[in-house]
């Protein structure tokens, strides 16, 4: 008797729901699966009316993990009931207090319900266990913001170009990159040993080490060049009289962006890798290159060589197309930032030297400064000028004489900065105006008279030209100029507490339910996004006398010091990073789509995870700004 075979039937698993949900949020979308079936099976249910607090310092030391499924809960911070500056929202998929549960202590907000909520509830003794056998999940408890970004920034990088690993080549380690062991020689080798040895071994650098193996020059192929066939050097002439003595190094830990960057700078072609003060290797720009990488050497070395303002305009525009590849290989936005910042300085420098040669060397040694975001060395695609000049006046002639002797070079690379790609300022600050070519006593005075009186105008003022640094010339007056600023400030508590007031009058854009407030044109990511770290960065820096420009640099230099806790420099630095990574992106959206480019942005199109990142951004600016409120007494 045959029997049918009943067909098997298959029953969707009853967590299935749950994972499908979680798997929608991060950082449990990147979360093994094995420890998504251990949080899984361990989450309760639990409701909460509109109005009804979840957590409360007075519930003693945390004892829950929640995720919230539906609704919105509230996080407020006065004792007092809801207020605006005191307040945030979270939403479907955030989660809460991981803060209170890693420190074993209370929570320090009432988390309460603004409408009817489903939260999914973890106890402390599973949350402790997740937290021990997800590396997922630790690094997103103990580094929230950064682990967000991260995320964020792998999604730019796939719509840039492909997705990277973490071990993308951009962030190789130099010790990968050693292929044999360096080719050296003593100093006093004769030169024609030395290019024997250059030509059978195929390099085109030598080292030149002392008996411990220590880098005390390098001689390459252009000093062939420039040192030999010119000068008709004799081949018996010792490696000490024409190498180039104290040449750059690096550790193997060092990353090939660094060694890049380096290269960039100051135009050389070959590095040193030292390890404990001996020469481990040399890496080359044909290295970097070996790594697919598009051009940061080669188009800075193209740019330190333009003949004209034509082919810099052209240059200057390759950056929009090294940007999208340097996103792709995995660059972080501080890199990012630095090689628009040294691209940037290569133009301008360059415009400084083809003016020179057209009309002459200017009769007075000067210092040309950067101001704003140039000085601090955080421009993105879309920036104008913002720069002056330092000058001395020389025995016999007055600043004013001095000053218009330079008057007509300044304006030249002004108008030849804005034919390459950097507009004309709207304000006028610029090294052609004579406002902005000063004298050291003139600058000095000029500064004086801010922090003395205090103006509006004087504060807005202080918070681009405070920013200075110097871009071309001798770098000593610059800072005699910013030790002097530093002194005169710290000094002066009233200018201090004027820079606080001006910088909180420039609030988050977060409504009274936690919502992102938005004007008729969109969001503007500089105005309200970037510009509060930048102000309060700049009043820290400014009080603790701390000689940074850059924001970042200035908050680390902050926590450094003890002026700052770090986990909170390092949250508002990752706050500030991500809405730079917005600004870029936004910018190079607009460029490929032909528009011009500008900081507005609608949240309404960014995905969850973004939107997420941008309301945690903004309440690490509220904080921020709480910190220096209470530190200058507001």
């Amino acid at each position: 008797m045959n029997m049918a075979l009943k067909p098997v039937t298959t029953h969707p698993s009853p967590l299935a729901p749950l994972v499908d949900f979680l798997q929608r949020h991060a950082p449990f979308n990147r979360m093994a699966t094995t420890d998504l079936e251990f949080l899984s099976k361990r989450l309760k249910l639990g409701f909460y009316a509109k109005g009804e607090a979840v957590t409360s310092p007075t519930d003693g030391p945390s004892n829950r993990f929640y995720i919230i499924k539906q609704g919105r809960i509230r996080g407020e911070l006065g004792k007092e009931g809801p207020d605006e500056e005191g307040a945030w929202e979270l939403v479907t998929g955030e989660c809460f207090p991981i803060g209170a549960l890693l420190s074993r202590r209370p929570v320090r907000t009432v988390n309460r319900a603004v409408e009817d909520s489903f939260c999914y509830e973890l106890d402390r003794g599973d949350f402790d266990k997740l937290f021990e056998i997800s590396p997922v999940f630790q690094d997103f408890c103990t580094r929230r913001l950064a682990s967000l970004l991260d995320s964020a920034l792998r999604g730019v990088q796939a719509s840039s170009a492909t997705r990277v690993s973490e071990d993308s080549p951009l962030n190789a380690p130099l010790r990968s990159l050693l292929a044999r062991p360096p080719i050296t020689c003593a100093p006093d080798t004769p030169l024609g040993e030395a290019l024997a040895v250059m030509d059978r071994e195929h390099i085109g650098s030598l080292v030149v080490v002392d008996g411990e193996q220590r880098p005390l020059g390098v001689f390459t192929l252009h000093d062939v060049l420039s040192r030999v066939a010119l000068p008709r050097a004799g081949h018996d002439m010792p490696m000490a009289e024409l190498m180039t003595p104290d040449p750059h190094s690096v550790p193997p830990e060092a990353r090939a962006y660094e060694a890049a960057l380096l290269m960039a700078q100051h135009g050389f072609s070959h590095i040193c890798v030292v390890e404990g003060g001996r020469l481990v290797g040399v890496v080359s720009e044909r290295d970097l290159f070996s790594l697919q990488r598009i051009g940061l050497v080669s188009l800075s070395r193209s740019i330190s060589r333009a003949e004209d303002i034509a082919t810099l305009k052209v240059l200057g525009q390759r950056t929009h197309r090294l940007v999208d590849q340097m996103l792709a290989q995995g660059a972080s936005v501080e890199q990012l930032g630095q090689i628009i910042t040294t691209l940037n300085d290569s133009i301008a420098q360059r415009v400084i030297s083809l003016v020179m040669s057209d009309l002459g060397k200017p009769p007075v040694n000067f210092t040309w400064l950067a101001f704003g975001s140039e000085g601090r060395g955080e421009q993105t695609l879309k920036t104008d000028q913002d720069n002056g000049i330092l000058f001395f006046a020389p025995p016999g002639k007055t600043a004013n004489e001095t000053r218009q002797a330079l008057l007509p070079f300044a304006r030249r690379v002004n108008a030849e900065l804005a034919e390459v790609g950097f507009p004309l300022c709207p304000g006028n600050i610029m090294a052609g105006n004579p406002d902005c070519c000063l004298s050291l006593d003139e600058w000095r005075d000029r500064f004086d008279r801010w922090i003395d009186q205090g103006t509006p105008e004087h504060l807005l003022n202080a918070s681009i030209y405070f920013d200075f640094r110097p871009l071309y010339g001798e770098p000593g007056s610059c800072a005699e100029l910013r030790h002097w600023v530093l002194a005169r400030i710290a000094a002066n508590p009233r200018f201090l507490r004027q820079m606080t007031e001006n910088a909180l009058r420039n609030r988050p854009p977060l409504g009274w339910m936690g919502d992102i407030v938005v004007g008729d044109e969109g969001l503007d990511l500089k105005v309200h996004g970037t510009t509060p770290f930048v102000d309060a960065a700049r009043l820290i820096a400014l009080s603790g006398r701390i000689g940074e420009t850059n924001t970042v640099a200035r908050l680390k230099a902050a926590a450094a010091s003890g002026v700052v806790r770090e986990p909170e420099a390092e949250a508002w630095c990752h706050a500030y990073q991500f809405l730079t990574l917005l600004r870029m992106r936004n910018h190079q959206q607009q460029a490929h789509e032909g528009l011009p480019l500008s900081n507005f942005i609608d949240p309404d199109r960014l995905d969850e995870l973004d939107r997420r990142i941008l309301k945690e951004a903004f309440r690490q600016a509220r904080k921020l700004q709480s910190f220096i409120a209470l530190e200058y007494q507001l």
